[in-house]
């Protein structure tokens, strides 16, 4: 049991909560999943939800069920909506949610990526948000360079849109990969757009390193693995690159066996900027505050260090002059 101290109720964080990694179709409300699947005609028995050790690619397919239920302007808008509503109840003053466009409507049916066919997808989304949050735009590991151009050149026109993300994981078919995205996420930054990275999600911490060093990421999520190698942690903590810790993910995936193995109070101790988020609050079954509160429990986790790692969340996040 962690020490009362601890717990978010007592920290009572002055700036609120802060949740920089909340997917939106990992994150819908379980009766609105279920009511959106049957008006799509995919009614279902049940709501999907991870469990530890499944494993990224069965986590990953889960997404099909929820994707699924977000093909129309008017239930990515929804979806958005209740997420920022839900965000509040929580005590999160600083959310920032992201997606991946190009899985729903036109662009999921081999429309060309380019800004008519995402372009109205992103534009729901902020639509529900309506500046509740900052809202980042996912290329996913495997599309091809054009496709992740094609995206980058939809968020930099949209002042709602505050970054980019690389997500999802390699696999041994992709033809393409991290550094076939460099060109891309370089431009992005140009643009203005933060940018993030899955990476170092259970492989290997190179991973990390190319990502800020290539792809010029600022934040990475996951990171599990930074600690295998001590020149990507000195990396890390010399570009004060602000690592996005999602312990329940972490150990529904197989990233980490337990909860506890997670490296968060180490990594506060060795000066990495890391923040605590939520990832997919439906299929995680989680949300932001029962994330602190459990990271609030991990062994070596003091007062002091988990209201840094929140102080270092409300830091992180994009936007700047773009809104959000």
């Amino acid at each position: 049991m962690s020490p009362p101290s601890l717990s978010t109720a007592r920290l009572k964080p002055a700036g609120g909560l802060a949740d920089l990694h909340r997917h939106l179709d990992g994150s819908m409300r379980p009766a609105t999943l279920l009511e959106l699947s049957a008006a799509a005609g995919r009614p279902l028995a049940e709501v999907p939800r991870f469990f530890a050790g499944m494993g990224l690619q069965a986590a990953l397919d889960c997404f099909a069920i929820t994707i699924a239920a977000l093909q129309t302007a008017s239930a990515i808008e929804r979806v958005a909506a209740e997420i920022a509503e839900d965000a509040a109840r929580e005590g999160v003053t600083t959310l920032e949610l992201r997606f991946a466009p190009q899985l729903h409507g036109g662009a999921a049916k081999g429309e060309p990526s380019g800004p008519r066919a995402i372009g109205w997808a992103v534009d729901a989304a902020l639509a529900g948000l309506q500046g509740r949050g900052g809202l980042l735009l996912c290329a996913l590991y495997g599309e091809a360079p054009e496709a992740v151009a094609a995206l980058v050149a939809v968020a930099a026109a949209r002042p709602g849109v505050v970054g980019v993300d690389l997500a999802g994981g390699p696999a041994p078919h992709h033809r393409y990969g991290m550094a076939d995205y460099a060109s891309a996420f370089q431009a992005a930054r140009r643009a203005g757009l933060g940018v993030t990275v899955h990476a170092g999600e259970g492989r290997p911490p190179a991973e990390i390193a190319f990502a800020i060093e290539h792809l010029g990421a600022s934040r990475v999520g996951h990171g599990t693995t930074l600690l295998r190698d001590e020149a990507v942690l000195a990396l890390v903590v010399r570009r004060q690159v602000t690592i996005e810790a999602c312990i329940t993910s972490n150990v529904h995936v197989g990233a980490i066996a337990a909860a506890t193995d997670h490296d968060l109070p180490r990594w506060l101790d060795l000066g990495v900027r890391a923040c605590i988020c939520s990832d997919n609050t439906l299929l995680s079954a989680v949300d932001c505050r029962s994330e602190v509160e459990l990271a609030g429990q991990l062994p070596g986790m003091d007062a002091e260090k988990l209201a840094r790692a929140i102080a270092f969340g409300h830091g992180g996040r994009f936007g700047g002059g773009r809104g959000g």
